[in-house]
């Protein structure tokens, strides 16, 4: 029967029979008076390091690889002094050591299993004989891949000839799922069978070596994949949980010289939210005393957000971050000395009484204990200004001891029934903190505190507790890449909400004067003629009232008014943003297709030889290419002012467009030149609003004129060369991919949410401004020109390069190439799709029949023409717009 847990986290339970009975001392049994109340856990856990493992197995035999393919000179050296060293062995030795190695590989596995089997742990041998069939069938498929795809040099160092005729196997068949199957079981964990694995693979690596059945990057890779697929396999299907039970806990309790009589999860575990790795705690009451706390931290509670801390230290820079996979020693330890330091200190903090073992996997530390409610789970009504001026008390405590909590948030302070607050969930403090850290503290609990009482009686308890100048020194970390992981998803819920009211306040505002046009029109009764001054005014008219209320609801985050709140004691405060940021995860993804590109560029220019396709290029068709992509800019141009009513000026325009051939090279396609024009717009003296909109605009036609454009070319390509005009397989496939896409929109609620709040912001903006261009028929089709010719002027310039090197195709086959690539080019996140457009134009020219011999410096042509010539006047026109106040 479980105990009854009450909401303080104290428990009431009477004495009940346990589950099982205990000898006593006289050796007869008897009944166990303890209740558990503990939530079944699962039998297999995902375990990240598994993951880590299984990763850098992979990066282990691409490098091992990467350097049999361009190191050949070295891998025949390595071969040959082998080769040279085996003559000098006794023919004998390599005789023993081969049938020694060839009867112990077998013997090694086997025995092991049995042994696995008697102490009744037979899950861990059916995870290594599955481990097993995959790596046997990974290294087949690896021979399969050498043997007929891979490059010579590739299979010259995993190959060689063998002693009885033909080639060695490049992976070992027998030896890759020996290894696989040894580490799945868990060998690793036993010091003597570790030994005796190592013992029998360095023999037999001796042996095959020595008598010419293998190469040195062959073994590399058979231990690499036996490795890699254990790992993997452990990972995908979960290892078995060894995670101690209440049963543990309470035997843990005994042997510290406690009488435990009832352990009570003190709540329910959550690993999928944010911060979930503080361990197991539980509320323990004894035969004779007061309750304890009791906090349980295993490897598996530990692993909880392995990756994410892995993450921060990447990163965040100039902040010490705790190891992302700690001991269990190291973990004890911390946490002892940070509870010690704590109450040294003068802060009110649980008192650490005990720790102890609880098995090879898990440890526990014995808290007094204290009872109440974490702020969280308290009502706004009961968080007085005693109690904000309390916890500032704790963390000046804490602070003048240079002590730094790191996780100030509302499960970490404690307050009991007396409201003193405790400050508890100390294992991710650092003691010796640097100013910085400290400051982030402050951050963390003005924002925490906010977020519950209102940035006005957060930062008034602070300035009372602390003073002006500590709280103003923390405003430069106020910033969501400083404070949890929790907070940040509570603050961007909170923009996210905030965001939502905006968009309501302009459609209900919209609406409204919409209704109220049509009710004047009505009781007016309708025009003899239009009166196109009035629809005008109508219209102004409802553009100011949709401003209006959107300055009435456009609301401030809760960073910017705790600054605020700040700046009206210390106006003299610095508040601008330390930079903790060491790498984006933009600037990441960037770098990785970065390195994939320059690797397909070098593969292609390494297939091509380009000296021979210049030198015969003809330079006439390459200067019809360079004057098509300077008309893009022109057109470029037109297509952007053209969805602008406000008079724009024809040069400053164009020098735009040239400045964001310079501005793509640091941003994605799609981003940087959307906010330069925004910024050029805003500059001329359009509002942000209307230059948002227009800019909008603007991408929505050229998004609409690049689908239909591919549609069309794509059906010519698929009927020209077809007596009837029946529409290719790729046109049908894409409508039916489309098809396919809306149903599955529209069936799924939350996509049809996100659909729905998009096209209503759509219209919300872009089309209002898309009404105003409407009645300016010349602005309309210089917009929708513009936006044509753009297209056309890169076409044109692509179709010259082709020509340029001797190679020609249709019209329609080049634009159809051309859309298809500009449109990977946009998805990319590399700068200007570097590398993607590249490929998907070189492959597009392949496939529609061109030569590899042309295709490639017909692509590196027009590339070099539309994106890397244009940037040097484009770094000047972004100078001189600056210069001038234009951007």
């Amino acid at each position: 029967m479980p105990a009854n847990s009450l909401g303080d986290g104290s428990t009431d339970a009477p004495e009940v029979p346990a589950e099982g009975p205990e000898a006593d001392d006289a050796g007869a049994a008897r009944i166990d008076p303890v209740a558990r109340d503990e939530p079944l856990l699962p039998a297999r856990v995902h375990r990240p390091v598994d993951l880590m493992r299984f990763v850098l197995g992979l990066l282990g035999i691409a490098v091992v690889l990467a350097i049999a393919g361009f190191a050949h000179a070295t891998t025949s050296g390595v071969e040959q002094d082998i080769a040279k060293g085996s003559t000098h062995a006794p023919q004998p030795l390599i005789t023993f050591a081969g049938l020694t190695a060839s009867v112990a590989v077998l013997i090694v596995p086997i025995a092991y299993a049995i042994e696995r089997l008697i102490k009744r742990d037979g899950l861990r041998i059916a995870d290594g004989v599955l481990a097993a069939v995959l790596a046997h069938g990974v290294s087949l498929a690896t021979d399969l891949w050498v043997s007929d795809a891979a490059p010579a040099a590739i299979r010259d160092a995993l190959t060689r000839d063998a002693p009885g005729g033909g080639l060695t196997d490049p992976v070992h068949g027998y030896l890759a799922p020996v290894i696989a199957y040894m580490t799945a079981v868990g060998m690793a964990r036993r010091p003597r069978w570790r030994v005796a694995l190592w013992c029998v693979l360095i023999l037999d690596a001796f042996a095959v070596l020595v008598g010419g059945y293998t190469t040195p990057f062959s073994i590399f890779v058979t231990v690499l994949i036996g490795w890699t697929v254990a790992y993997g396999t452990l990972y995908a299907v979960g290892s078995p949980n060894v995670r101690p039970t209440g049963q543990h806990l309470l035997a843990g309790l005994r042997r510290v010289g406690f009488a435990p009589l009832t352990a009570v999860r003190a709540e329910e575990e959550t690993p999928d939210t944010p911060d979930s790795d503080r361990g197991r705690r539980y509320t323990v009451t004894l035969e004779d005393g007061p309750p304890l706390d009791v906090t349980v931290v295993d490897r598996e509670q530990q692993a909880h957000g392995f990756f994410y801390r892995v993450w921060r230290r990447l990163q965040l820079r100039g902040i010490n971050q705790r190891r992302s996979l700690q001991s269990l020693r190291q973990a004890l330890e911390q946490e002892a000395l940070l509870a010690y330091a704590a109450i040294a200190a003068g802060a009110n903090a649980p008192k650490l009484i005990a720790t102890s073992e609880l098995g090879p996997d898990a440890v526990m530390l014995v808290y007094e204990h204290i009872g109440g409610h974490n702020l969280d789970a308290l009502s706004d009504d009961k968080i007085t200004n005693e109690l904000l001026h309390d916890a500032w008390k704790q963390v000046r405590a804490l602070q003048s001891r240079r002590i730094a909590h790191r996780r100030l948030v509302g499960e970490s302070l404690l307050v009991d029934r007396s409201g003193a607050v405790f400050v508890t969930d100390l294992r991710g403090g650092e003691i010796a903190a640097g100013d910085l850290v400290l400051r982030m503290d402050i951050a963390q609990l003005l924002t925490t505190l906010a977020l519950r009482v209102g940035p006005e009686r957060a930062v008034a308890s602070a300035l009372a507790v602390l003073g002006p100048d500590a709280v103003a020194d923390s405003l430069p970390l106020l910033q969501p890449i400083a404070l949890s992981r929790s907070t940040r998803a509570t603050l961007k819920h909170l923009a996210r909400d905030r965001t939502q009211r905006e968009r309501d306040a302009v459609l209900e505002a919209s609406k409204a004067t919409t209704a109220a046009r049509e009710e004047s029109e009505s009781s007016e009764g309708a025009p003899s003629r239009p009166d196109t001054k009035a629809e005008r005014r109508a219209e102004k008219a409802e553009k100011k009232a949709i401003e209006v209320a959107l300055d009435e609801a456009r609301e401030e985050d809760l960073l910017s008014r705790i600054r605020q709140e700040v700046l009206l004691i210390r106006p003299q405060a610095p508040v601008e943003p330390v930079r903790l940021e060491r790498i984006k995860p933009r600037t990441l993804v960037t770098f990785i297709a970065g390195a994939f590109a320059v690797y397909f560029l070098l593969t292609q220019l390494s297939a091509v030889p380009l000296t021979d396709a210049i030198a015969r290029a003809d330079w006439a068709w390459a200067l019809v290419a360079l004057l098509a992509s300077a008309l893009s800019q022109v057109a470029a141009a037109c297509a952007l002012a053209g969805f602008v009513p406000e008079r724009l000026s024809p040069g400053r325009t164009v020098l735009a467009q040239v400045a964001g051939s310079f501005v793509k090279l640091v941003a994605p396609a799609a981003v940087g030149g959307v906010a330069l024009n925004t910024r050029y717009l805003q500059k001329s003296g359009v509002r942000p609003g209307l230059a948002v909109a227009s800019v909008g605009a603007s991408q929505l036609v050229g998004l609409g004129s690049h689908i239909t454009l591919l549609m069309i070319f794509g059906y010519i390509t698929g009927t020209e060369k077809t007596p009837s005009l029946s529409p290719s397989r790729t046109v049908m496939a894409g409508l039916l991919t489309v098809g396919v896409l809306a149903l599955v929109v529209t069936a799924i609620p939350s996509l049809r949410k996100f659909v729905s709040t998009r096209v209503r912001s759509l219209f919300a903006g872009v089309v209002p401004r898309m009404l105003d261009v409407l009645q300016q028929p010349m602005k309309l089709a210089t917009g929708i020109g513009g936006t044509l010719m753009v297209t056309v002027t890169y076409v044109v310039c692509l179709d010259a390069s082709v020509r340029a090197f001797g190679g020609s195709l249709s019209y329609s086959s080049i634009a159809v190439v051309f859309l298809a690539g500009n449109a990977l080019g946009s998805a990319a996140p590399t700068p200007g799709g570097v590398g993607a457009v590249e490929a998907a134009l070189t492959a597009g020219l392949v496939l529609a029949g061109l030569p590899n011999e042309i295709a490639t410096p017909a692509v590196l042509l027009h590339r070099l023409l539309t994106f890397w010539l244009p940037v040097l006047p484009g770094w000047l026109a972004f100078g001189h717009l600056t210069r001038k106040g234009a951007l």
